[in-house]
């Protein structure tokens, strides 16, 4: 095991700082200690990790993966640490977290209402916007993002809980028009979709054969989910929607899913918070808070 782990801190390192000179300094070390430490590594491996020049130096594509892993197996024993710590320390300070307008009001803000509770020492500031933030300039300890990440240098991500597509519509549209008994049906029902800047999104399905796109014929199109689920609940037409936010309506009778044989899109909500040696106690909390409270994959 102490081969496995053998200069991956390095390696990390290297690579964050820019270059091997700025790695020695930020670990105590020479330069060539580093250098010696990441071809030693770049042996066991059998693999070259950067691409060197006396100019600079990049990832390869080798090095590439193998740093996405390292980064990841370094939190994890650092959250194992923290972990332990958590066990014996209290959250204190302040906490800003950005979220997602509606999945952050609905799914996120109550989870972390109730770390509030269990902690009286912690303060958390939430901030609710569709806006893409920088977390590290913009000064945020914690953000949430659902599906792709964007640009993730300098940051450390966790996977906090998995979201499920489906069809949907309103009793009285299923009345009216028939259900879809397939994706070939879908072109002859109304639909409502979502589109923002012009651009109306395709529902994805995930076929053993490869994903498939199916965009129906729709008049009504918004650029807010929430907006989507009362169009279709007032049975104006069939939406593609996440689960969680169908699953009240669901069970109401108010909305009923479709097309259940098809496999749905699952996409992750992912936690992101600035890299550093140690996670703070009250970031863990929140990270395993979440990930045991927000939807699973497994809905409806």
């Amino acid at each position: 095991m102490s081969d496995v782990l053998a200069g991956i801190d390095v390696f990390v390192a290297s690579v964050e700082t820019g270059s091997f000179s700025a790695a020695a300094e930020r670990m105590g070390l020479t330069r060539s200690a580093v250098a010696k430490t990441v071809a030693r590594l770049e042996s066991r491996l059998a693999v070259r990790l950067f691409h060197r020049s006396t100019r600079r130096q990049s990832l390869t594509a080798d090095g590439q993966v193998y740093y996405e892993r390292c980064v990841r197996a370094l939190d994890e024993l650092r959250a194992g640490r923290s972990t332990l710590e958590s066990g014996r320390r209290e959250a204190v300070g302040r906490l800003r977290v950005a979220m997602p307008l509606l999945f952050g009001r609905r799914c996120v803000a109550p989870v972390l209402a109730r770390l509030a509770a269990r902690h009286p020492r912690l303060e958390i500031d939430m901030a609710l916007s569709d806006r893409l933030v920088d977390v590290v300039d913009d000064g945020y300890d914690l953000a949430i993002r659902n599906g792709a990440i964007g640009d993730g240098s300098g940051l450390m991500t966790r996977t906090v809980g998995l979201q499920r597509m489906t069809v949907c519509a309103a009793p009285a549209y299923l009345a009216a028009h028939g259900a879809p008994a397939g994706l070939a049906d879908l072109s002859r029902h109304h639909a409502i979709t979502y589109a923002r800047d012009g651009r109306v999104k395709a529902w994805t399905f995930p076929l053993p054969g490869g994903p498939v796109e199916a965009t129906p014929p729709s008049r009504l199109r918004f650029d807010d989910l929430e907006s989507i689920a009362e169009a279709a609940e007032a049975g104006h037409g069939l939406a593609w929607l996440p689960c969680w936010l169908i699953r009240d309506r669901v069970h109401a009778g108010t909305l009923v899913p479709l097309l259940a044989d098809l496999p749905r899109l699952v996409f992750s909500t992912h936690a992101l918070w600035p890299a550093s040696p140690h996670l703070p106690v009250k970031v863990r909390l929140a990270l395993d808070a979440l990930a045991a409270e927000l939807p699973g994959s497994a809905e409806l």
